[in-house]
Order: structure tokens, then C-alpha cells, then sequence
């Protein structure tokens, strides 16, 4: 399918389908965005399976609130308004096919081995164990989605909720906590070996 520009922000509400929906959020003001933009759009030209729409929120105003989007590049699975995945910052475009759509969980199921958990990491903009909690994941080429709290209320609201802390970085790890970036839990949740 062919990535789609939108150009008005009832586009994204209205007659969104049954099917899930990729959309890019990114913004001709902002260089990381412009820098991460042709990555997604290699991403799009590959995708046959999904709609991908593409968002430049400088020119469609408030359209990424519908989302609880508040940072680009974001991009993200919908289903209506409801987000089903969401991965923030520049990535790759087989990243974005990997987070998005976990991927690897049945190619791993057909290998025999154990799919991946589906892993959710909470973070916040000035949080620098956030950071390395990032970063350990992406270097053990673990797939997950970010949600940042310092920017989206009613994500933080859900965290307390959920684990009863408010502290970040926090992991769902396949529904269990990991509370600061604490490298054995995760490792040991993940199925991971220690790093030498």
C-alpha cells in the first residue's frame, strides 16, 4: 500500500476501518523527525499488509492529540483512537516492522523456539536511567514500545495504576514489573544472558 499524507485531522478519526492502522507523526520543524522521515517511509513502501498514513503536525495542528501523541517522530498502530503500539524517536525501517507488528514472535514460534514477550518501556524527557534502559534494549535487539509519562498524563495515571509506582523507567515485561533499569531482571524475564 501506498503511504497516504494527511492533510486534515478528521482524516485520521474518520472511517479508519476494522484494520488496524500504522500512522507517522513527524514535523518539518523538528530535525531528528525530518532526519527519521525517510526511514518510515521506507517502512511504508514495504508494508502491504497495513494503511500507513503519514502526519507532518506542523501543518495538520492538533491531529496527533487524538493519539496522546506529544513528541516526533512517533509512530504508531491504531485501531480507531486506540493505540496498540507505539514507538518514539528515529528507528529503521525493519524496527519499526519488528515493534509494530512483532514480527519475530512467529517466525520464532515456527523455529520452535520462544516467541519474545511483548515488552512496554515507560520513560520520561529527563530521565538518564531511562536512557540506558533504552539503549540495553536496542542492543540486545529486544523489540518494544515506549511510552513517555512525563509527557502524556493519562499514561502516568495508567502506570500508577498498573504497577503502583511512579517512578520511571519502568518495564512490562509480558505482565510482569520491572521497576529502574535493573539489568538481571530483565535479562532473567527476557530469557537474556548476562553481557560480558
Amino acid at each position: 500500500m501506498a503511504l497516504e499524507m494527511v492533510s486534515h485531522p478528521e482524516t485520521l478519526t474518520a472511517d479508519m476501518g476494522d484494520k488496524p492502522v500504522v500512522i507517522g507523526f513527524f514535523g518539518a520543524f523538528s530535525a531528528a523527525a525530518t532526519a527519521a522521515q525517510p526511514a518510515f517511509e521506507a517502512f511504508a513502501a514495504e508494508e502491504t499488509e497495513h494503511r500507513v498514513l503519514l502526519v507532518d503536525v506542523g501543518v495538520v495542528k492538533g491531529a496527533h492529540k487524538a493519539f496522546g501523541v506529544t513528541t516526533v517522530p512517533t509512530v504508531i498502530l491504531a485501531k480507531g483512537t486506540e493505540v496498540l503500539r507505539q514507538v518514539v524517536g528515529p528507528q529503521t525501517p525493519d524496527y519499526y516492522r519488528k515493534a509494530l507488528f512483532f514480527t519475530g514472535i512467529a517466525r520464532a514460534a515456527a523455529a520452535g523456539e520462544a516467541p519474545q514477550k511483548r515488552v512496554t518501556l515507560y520513560v520520561s524527557s529527563s530521565c538518564p536511567w531511562c536512557t540506558r534502559a533504552r539503549d540495553y534494549l536496542k542492543r540486545r535487539q529486544v523489540r518494544f514500545s515506549e511510552i513517555n509519562v512525563s509527557l502524556d498524563p493519562n499514561a502516568a495515571t495508567e502506570l500508577q495504576r498498573k504497577s503502583g509506582q511512579t517512578g520511571v523507567p519502568q518495564l512490562d515485561i509480558g505482565g510482569q514489573w520491572v521497576v529502574g533499569f535493573n539489568q538481571p531482571k530483565i535479562n532473567e524475564l527476557l530469557g537474556l544472558s548476562a553481557e560480558g
